[in-house]
């Protein structure tokens, strides 16, 4: 008999209802099983990854996938708190984002993302992008154990 994974952990913090729709939509029909937590912005964000307030008792995400441009708390502030936490810096943090300007990827980096993907405007090209990202984290990388 073989024994079911736990589903992957995936917060996706996204202001965008239509990307987040699409994320749903590619995600549901992986081949991994995941279970997908949304945070609307910044502080939500920060919340569910301390389990505070509405997210209490939320687990603690296999990887984050975090837009920059974020209403109430930047994505950069996000992640730059995320990385300066002992207790969340292990995770995985791939920045989705329409921003494609050098300045923004450099300092992602410099706030230590796994990853820097532009979301393409093409829809088709959005969902492969989306694809690819379940592909190499979901089904190729090694996360960290929690």
């Amino acid at each position: 008999m073989k024994i079911l994974a736990k589903p992957v952990e995936i917060l996706l913090v996204e202001d965008n209802e239509g990307d987040v729709g699409l994320i749903e939509e590619v995600l549901e029909e992986a081949k991994i099983r995941n279970s997908l937590h949304i945070a609307e912005d910044g502080e939500e964000a920060i919340l569910f990854l301390h389990g505070e307030g509405k997210f209490s008792g939320s687990p603690r995400p296999d990887i984050i996938l975090l837009d920059l441009n974020l209403p109430k708390k930047d994505g950069r502030e996000v992640l730059r708190e995320i990385k300066e936490d002992n207790n969340l810096k292990n995770i995985p943090v791939v920045v989705l984002t329409t921003s494609g300007a050098e300045k923004d990827i450099l300092r992602s980096y410099a706030l230590h993302s796994n990853a820097y993907v532009t979301k393409p405007l093409d829809f088709d090209q959005f969902i492969m992008v989306v694809k690819s990202i379940e592909n190499f984290w979901l089904e190729v990388v090694k996360l960290p154990a929690k």
